[in-house]
């Protein structure tokens, strides 16, 4: 099976994409290094930027969108405001992403989705919750509770699963994948390791391979998005290389 991979633009670190003029300027070279679509993040985004420029961009290349938000989808122990993600799914809408992400936030005992759940089922995007590296949002036992609502009551709620995040709480990734795999639409490719007392995301060439068997616990026909570090001189070619890795593996 040729898997599908697509290119978070934070991977070759905000500063680089600023300096090439955006995330919209860097879709040559996704495209170029053979990736399927792109991530496309909103903390990025220029303030010239038109999602719909970017959108007849990535049609005109045939790349795929996903929209990642640092927003979540609990504040404040309560249920994020459904014009703010109505917000956000129109911006998803604009993109043709075909994913949402958010993280989870402060999972409360007691909660009321349904209007979210409303306006999920009104727009064509999938929202995916990924773990994050946060207190609230990077354990097992939130996800594990939240994914067990969302599965007993048929929420139309995914998960993305940052195959590194865990590190951040101290989890076991390996564990977790074999836990969450049943519910993962998206996943997020990344290795990391310690580096004088702290915990850092590495390219896989650089990691000690343990990211492994995390993704081969994952399923295979799921976007696997490259969210690890990519520096080189050559954008290009450093793409590729682990465009091709991934789809083989």
């Amino acid at each position: 099976m040729n898997k599908e991979v697509i290119v978070v633009t934070a991977a070759y670190g905000a500063q680089t994409v600023a300096q090439l003029g955006g995330q919209l300027a860097l879709l040559e070279t996704i495209k170029a290094g053979k990736a399927d679509g792109v991530e496309i993040r909103q903390e990025l985004l220029l303030a010239s930027d038109k999602l719909t420029t970017i959108n007849n961009a990535l049609k005109a290349k045939q790349l795929t969108a996903v929209y990642s938000v640092p927003d979540t989808l609990f504040q404040n122990s309560t249920p994020i405001s459904s014009q703010k993600m109505k917000t956000y799914l129109e911006d998803a809408k604009q993109l043709d992403a075909r994913l949402l992400k958010l993280s989870l936030g402060e999972l409360p005992d007691n909660y009321d989705l349904t209007e979210i759940i409303n306006l999920l089922n009104s727009y064509p995007v999938q929202l995916v919750i990924e773990n994050d590296q946060t207190e609230v949002g990077g354990h097992i036992e939130p996800l594990q509770r939240f994914f067990a609502e969302v599965t007993a009551k048929k929420m139309p709620i995914k998960m993305a699963f940052d195959m590194a995040n865990w590190a951040w709480q101290g989890e076991d990734a390996l564990s977790a994948a074999q836990y969450f795999a049943p519910l993962v639409a998206y996943i997020h490719v990344k290795a990391c390791q310690s580096k004088a007392g702290k915990i850092v995301a590495v390219s896989l060439d650089d990691s000690d391979g343990s990211w492994k068997p995390v993704l081969q616990a994952l399923p295979t026909n799921v976007p696997r998005g490259i969210e690890f570090p990519l520096v080189s001189d050559d954008l290009c070619a450093i793409t590729e290389h682990y465009v091709s890795l991934l789809k083989a593996i």
